[in-house]
């Protein structure tokens, strides 16, 4: 099978899948298709998806975060409403806000603003249409963005998939009268006036497109490509292999069903045997690639281990790490499943073809009321996320007709 076929295959598989948010990656901009929509959304991007004005009381403020399996969030409170939570994703070329903030805090209506709805497309491919508005205010700690256009969006799968209320998804744009630093390693946001910084150690990357977005050029073997950096995707690497000539250490194989904001993709996953290099300084050893037809990106798995400083004036992002040596990832663990969320049951989607939980039966449609005998409302994303990565088994107890069935399966290496 050749790459293309792959790709296309992925593209295809997904069109006959259900929704979930097993995975979640934005990518809401750069993704190949319908020039209408891409036109249409270039202009929001550019002249209307940054704040009317933003207010930094102090030089920077620091905001902390929690990384909840590979994804950044913030929480923050500075009234009697909230707390708000926000996922901060650069892959996002606008934000998006929950009908009940945006209830909360309207900003005053003027002429020319419009109530026509954006159509927004994901990395699957998938468009959805999305009513505008504008909120009075967005609060990062001392940080104050005025008067934010957003598109208004429904969070409450996103809510369910993370067993955590989610109040919105923070766009690229927000940020552009800053330099702001998503600081995995120690769990903050740090925003700065851009006069407040001189000089940031670590590899710089210029962007390498006009409207300054976060889409950068790396090289794998001989070849140097451009991938979006997207904190809004617990992936690794996503590869559009088209054009390339990618060498893999162990070849792509069909994994879970990921969860895009409008559709879903299933996995073809394998790892390189060649290293994704990042400008002159930055280095990842045989890395993790997800196979796509859309726009290749890099995500949390990787960016998890870097504190990222983005400055969007001058169109740049360094990258950061207190250990200089080349980032080896490890395995990529699976229990075969992936599912859609609900506090009271969890309904599998689909399994992995070959793994262990295909072997046990289990198909999709099948639903989990409890994980190692606990209910799964007590599974936050977070914490089934590393019993995945660290545990040799699970039992997921169905439901079927009146009763219950415990099933232990193990779990395996999907990429070793």
């Amino acid at each position: 099978m050749t790459f293309r076929d792959i790709a296309k295959k992925t593209a295809a598989n997904a069109a006959a899948r259900a929704l979930t948010m097993a995975g979640f990656a934005l990518m809401l901009f750069f993704s190949a298709g319908c020039s209408s929509v891409q036109s249409q959304l270039m202009r929001f991007y550019k002249r209307e998806s940054r704040p009317g004005h933003t207010r930094i009381s102090e030089p920077l403020t620091i905001v902390p975060a929690r990384i909840e399996a590979n994804y950044f969030i913030v929480e923050v409170k500075w009234d009697k409403h909230g707390p708000w939570r926000f996922i901060v994703d650069t892959g996002s070329s606008v934000t998006l806000l929950s009908p009940e903030y945006v209830k909360r805090y309207p900003a005053e209506k003027k002429d020319g603003d419009s109530a026509r709805s954006i159509s927004v497309r994901s990395s699957s491919g998938g468009v959805q249409k999305l009513p505008p508005a504008n909120v009075r205010i967005i609060k990062l700690g001392d940080a104050l963005f005025y008067n934010v256009p957003v598109l208004v969006y429904d969070c409450s799968e996103l809510s369910a998939h993370f067993g955590m209320k989610i109040d919105g998804i923070i766009g690229f744009p927000l940020f552009r009268d800053t330099i702001f630093t998503l600081d995995y390693p120690q769990s903050r946001l740090i925003i700065s006036r851009r006069s407040s910084v001189v000089s940031v150690p670590g590899t710089t990357v210029k962007f390498n497109n006009e409207i300054r977005a976060p889409i950068i050029p790396v090289r794998v073997g001989g070849d140097t490509f451009s991938v979006l950096i997207d904190s809004g995707s617990d992936g690794a690497l996503v590869l559009n292999p088209l054009g390339l000539k990618p060498e893999f250490e162990q070849q792509p194989r069909t994994g879970a069903v990921i969860g895009t904001l409008m559709g879903e993709r299933v996995q073809e996953i394998g790892r390189l045997s060649t290293p994704l290099v990042i400008g002159e300084g930055t280095r990842i050893d045989s890395p993790v690639a997800d196979i796509t037809d859309r726009l290749s990106s890099i995500g949390g798995e990787i960016l998890k281990n870097y504190r990222l400083v983005f400055d969007s004036k001058l169109g740049t992002v360094t990258f950061q790490r207190d250990d200089a040596s080349p980032l080896v990832m490890g395995p990529q663990r699976s229990a075969g499943l992936s599912f859609t969320k609900t506090p009271a049951y969890w309904r599998v989607v689909s399994v992995v073809p070959g793994s262990p939980a295909e072997a046990s039966g289990v198909q999709a449609g099948d639903i989990v009321a409890r994980i190692n005998g606990e209910p799964v409302s007590e599974w936050q994303l977070q914490r089934y996320d590393a019993l995945v990565r660290a545990s040799g088994e699970i039992t997921y107890t169905f439901v079927r007709g009146a009763r219950e069935d415990p099933m232990t399966i193990p779990v395996f290496d999907l990429v070793k």
